[in-house]
């Protein structure tokens, strides 16, 4: 029995991306001169794409049909993400921070750690440190000075990094386990927190969107437990609510682009370095309360 390799034209962006992430596991595991000659050699290849990719761009944006067509390749995630690695496309601050710190994951990974970026707001980023990065080490104060440090050093509008605890949020909760406040009233607004749906309305498998003062919040229910994000698509901010929802593998997609979210933990199955924002959801005297922020 043999087996083919694919084509690059059969695999998918996050098979490449994954394959990036396992070499650059391996240079990180070489000698120091090592690995400084293999991370030299990436930077001059990138480099090298960068003008060729760029003289494209030039070439397509002076014609008026180069340019339509320039604009129906950013929509296509392979090509939107090829632009943004090489500064083409100009990703917002926080996709930005989010692919700053998949340059360091393998790395940190390699030492049994790995970080999780929460939010970038205003000139701080705000960071979850998991495994051996969250504690009080030696190893785990070098692995959260290499966070902060790649953060400021490719981005310089962030000037501090805060490190959010690590005790896990109620981003998704089993309808099994709620627990009522110990007042027996109904919970306020107070604190943030917004009344939602009543759990019956919520369809399995059918997105909702919920609209409140700070914006509207996407809420999945999906085998027995619900989920809440910022109802945006992290590609280019469009409405998630009207996606098609697959039940057995979890995976939303998009109905603007075609991106697909794994909404089990808001990853982009499309473009590894977009994130939905997920909220503090919780479920109380039969209805989904959520806290957007």
């Amino acid at each position: 029995m043999t087996t083919t390799t694919p084509t690059l034209a059969e695999e998918n962006l996050e098979t490449l991306a994954d394959r990036v992430d396992t070499a650059m596991l391996e240079v990180q595991k070489l000698s120091d001169s090592d690995r400084t000659k293999a991370l030299d050699l990436k930077r001059a290849i990138e480099d090298f794409h960068r003008v060729g990719v760029t003289k494209i761009v030039q070439r397509l944006k002076t014609d008026p049909r180069g340019k339509e067509i320039l604009f129906e390749l950013v929509d296509v995630p392979e090509v939107y993400a090829l632009f943004a690695m090489h500064g083409i496309v100009r990703a917002d601050l926080t996709t930005q921070a989010a692919r700053v710190l998949e340059m360091v994951r393998p790395y940190m990974r390699s030492h049994g750690g790995d970080v999780e970026l929460v939010k970038v707001e205003d000139d701080t980023a705000y960071v979850k440190l998991h495994g051996a990065c969250n504690g009080c080490s030696m190893s785990a104060v070098t692995l959260r000075n290499g966070v902060e440090e790649a953060l400021k050093e490719h981005l310089p509008q962030i000037k501090q990094v805060e490190v959010v605890p690590s005790e896990p949020e109620a981003g998704m909760i089993m309808l099994d386990s709620v627990v009522v406040n110990g007042n027996g009233g109904e919970t306020s607004q107070l604190g943030g927190w917004v009344k939602g749906p009543a759990v019956a309305d919520v369809a399995e498998g059918r997105p909702l969107a919920l609209e409140t003062s700070t914006g509207s919040v996407l809420i999945v229910r999906l085998n027995n437990q619900f989920f809440a994000y910022k109802n945006e698509c992290a590609h280019m901010g469009m409405p998630l609510d009207g996606g098609m929802l697959d039940t057995e593998s979890c995976i939303l997609t998009c109905p603007w682009h075609g991106f697909k979210f794994d909404v089990t933990s808001g990853e982009c199955m499309t473009a590894p370095q977009a994130q939905l924002e997920p909220y503090p959801l919780r479920v109380q005297d039969e209805h989904v309360w959520v806290r957007p922020d």
